[in-house]
């Protein structure tokens, strides 16, 4: 028997308006130990799709199962507990860094001594360094806080990790550890991912799966081993133009 953590059943998300299909029909599952590239063009509803995933936004028809169980049966902060949503621009809500990596698990009722070791092992995971600590958002980059931000996502182990363009803000280098790091724990599945990425030259070596969204529609779900990687890249540059004449 198949497990699955995630599954869609003929989703549909309508815009604010009611009129405009932001997502169409989208049938997907994701298993244990998954890493997945979502990609497609700006406006082809990779965000609002892995919004859905944690309640941040809501259907407008077909069913999203959480291990099985429908989650607008689950209130949106137990859920949220087991699917952690790592936004593109990373916030710290006023505090520093130690702060802001301790803040989720306070709100757990989490031992303060096991915080602090907890601090300690994702910083050192993530390659955060000790001077960051008592920084705030002011004295970060975006790319420092984004990687404040998917620490303070991991540090409290969920089941699932959503993540919107994490290395957008990152050089090479820590680009390709992060997603090494991210391969190696969904190898020994203690974790799964589902990461959008525009950054195609980055995701063959680490990714085992990939979603190709157009237009609201999942129209490629296949296992990276079978991904034409120069056809992808030269189809999502067009569907990229055709999305940015067509805003124009």
């Amino acid at each position: 028997m198949r497990v699955t953590i995630l599954e869609f059943e003929q989703v549909t998300m309508l815009a604010s308006a009611g009129i405009v299909e932001i997502l169409k029909e989208v049938s997907l599952t994701v298993e244990p130990g998954d890493f997945i590239a979502l990609v497609g063009p700006s406006g082809s509803g990779k965000t609002s799709l892995l919004r859905l995933m944690n309640r941040l936004s809501e259907a407008s028809s077909g069913r999203i199962l959480f291990e099985g169980k429908d989650i607008r049966t689950l209130s949106a902060v137990s859920l949220r507990h087991s699917v952690a949503l790592v936004n593109q621009e990373s916030r710290l809500l006023g505090m520093n860094v130690r702060e802001t990596l301790g803040y989720p698990l306070r709100l757990r009722g989490v031992e303060e001594s096991a915080i602090a070791t907890r601090i300690t092992t994702w910083a050192e995971r993530l390659n955060i360094p000790p001077d960051w600590m008592e920084r705030t958002a002011v004295n970060l980059s975006m790319g420092q806080r984004q990687r404040v931000a998917i620490a303070r996502a991991l540090i409290t182990e969920p089941k699932l990790l959503l993540l919107d363009e994490p290395t957008s803000s990152q050089d090479v280098g820590y680009s390709e550890f992060l997603l090494s790091f991210l391969a190696t724990q969904t190898a020994q599945k203690k974790l799964t991912v589902v990461m959008s990425n525009h950054q195609i030259e980055l995701l063959d070596r680490h990714v085992t799966r990939l979603w190709h969204l157009e237009e609201g529609r999942l129209v490629t779900d296949i296992p990276t081993s079978q991904v034409n990687w120069t056809r992808l890249r030269q189809r999502l540059i067009e569907a990229e133009k055709q999305a940015q004449e067509e805003w124009s």
